[in-house]
């Protein structure tokens, strides 16, 4: 694994952070704290499509770039820099295509992809439920086949992009046997057979909707099927792989905002006759953040480097994923403490970092199941089926 960018690496970063400061800073201001529209979240994605967002992992014949993953993985750590709502937006409905780009057939692939690469739909993935967090074997959710037709009812919550979503990939329950073989993967495609939603209120991450979705008795045409019945389990985790190297880009993204701000702060601030940049506790936090930014850039982007080599990395980018995301926590809080009753104030932005990089220590799996990943895997026992 090199270390070092390549030249169109470099040149992709430095355009997309022009794009991204003059095109999308100004509704990251806006949006700062409330949902972006849905209407706003397709125009925003219509624009970023270009670049290589949603569509960058996906072969030229399926409408894509064919991105490398460390490319991607460039593009989206500075998205969530500037405006870490789009690309929570853009990332989970790239993450829905590739789902079902790899587990659908022919048809499936012909009427959906062209609509999520091209920003027309907007897509979700709905896993968890009111009860069931880490263990997706135990959904309740159930879709029974009748009459050539899957008859769902069930709730969804804490689902990403859920208010806004055109199209949900669904785990549910096709047999009535508890179990991995009795789950299985669902388009739900929302015109056709629709649930209904409620946003949750969070305390950070707030431009993104987050939502319950609820089905209540819907009919989802057998064609809809998603891959083989009962296999639903094993293509989610192989999601979670890929999606758990994007969470830790998602808090390396808020934390280097956190750390830029910061800089320019310890430099604007006087105390005692000089910046505070030149006293030497500040500096001791300000290194404590730099160099877990910096460690936890290398995990992510190891993990990315992996999963395009195409090998099994679920204990990488777990690492990557509980690294990122408890350090984001520290940079961000640290970000608070040199600021000082600033941090505190609405009029700053580090107390909106701090939030934000808080809200993803739990998402696709919380720190303590990754732990226990990453342990499993190390020494052969495991601590949970």
């Amino acid at each position: 694994m090199k270390l070092e960018l390549s030249e169109e690496q470099q040149m992709l970063k430095q355009t997309i952070k022009r794009f991204l400061e003059n095109e999308i800073r100004p509704y990251a201001e806006e949006y700062t704290d409330q949902l972006i529209p849905k209407e706003l979240a397709h125009e925003l994605l219509k624009k970023l499509i270009p670049f290589g967002f949603i569509v960058g992992p996906f072969p030229e014949e399926a409408g894509g770039m064919n991105l490398d993953t460390i490319s991607q993985g460039i593009l989206y750590e500075e998205l969530f820099r500037v405006f870490p709502g789009l690309g929570g937006i853009a990332f989970i409905t790239q993450d829905t295509a590739l789902s079902l780009y790899e587990d659908g057939n022919e048809e499936q692939i012909n009427r959906f992809i062209p609509k999520l690469l091209s920003g027309d739909y907007i897509g979700c993935v709905a896993v968890t439920e009111p009860d069931v967090g880490s263990n997706p074997s135990d959904v309740k959710t159930r879709a029974i086949l009748e009459d050539g037709r899957y008859r769902m009812n069930g709730q969804k919550i804490w689902i990403s992009n859920g208010s806004i979503s055109d199209l949900a990939i669904v785990l549910a329950r096709t047999e009535k046997e508890a179990g991995k073989k009795s789950v299985s993967r669902f388009i739900v495609e929302r015109s056709v057979s629709e649930y209904s939603t409620k946003d949750i209120k969070k305390l950070g991450l707030n431009a993104w909707p987050t939502s319950e979705l609820f089905f209540d008795d819907i009919s989802v045409p057998e064609e809809n099927l998603l891959g083989e019945t009962g296999e639903g389990l094993k293509s989610t985790l192989k999601a979670f792989e890929r999606a758990r190297c994007f969470v830790a880009l998602y808090s390396i993204g808020i934390s280097q905002a956190s750390v830029d701000a910061t800089i320019q702060y310890v430099k604007d601030r006087q105390q005692w006759g000089k910046p505070i940049g030149q006293h030497q506790m500040v500096q001791d936090m300000l290194a404590e953040m730099l160099t877990e930014l910096d460690a936890a850039r290398l995990l992510a982007y190891r993990g990315l480097y992996l999963i395009g080599k195409g090998v099994r990395c679920d204990t990488q980018t777990s690492m990557a994923k509980y690294y990122a995301t408890e350090a984001g926590v520290k940079i961000t809080s640290n970000a608070i403490q040199i600021h000082g009753g600033y941090g505190l104030s609405k009029e700053f932005p580090v107390e909106r970092y701090f939030r934000d990089a808080r809200m993803l220590t739990i998402p696709d799996g919380t720190s303590q199941i990754q732990k226990l990943i990453i342990a499993r895997n190390s020494i052969g026992l495991a601590a949970f089926k």
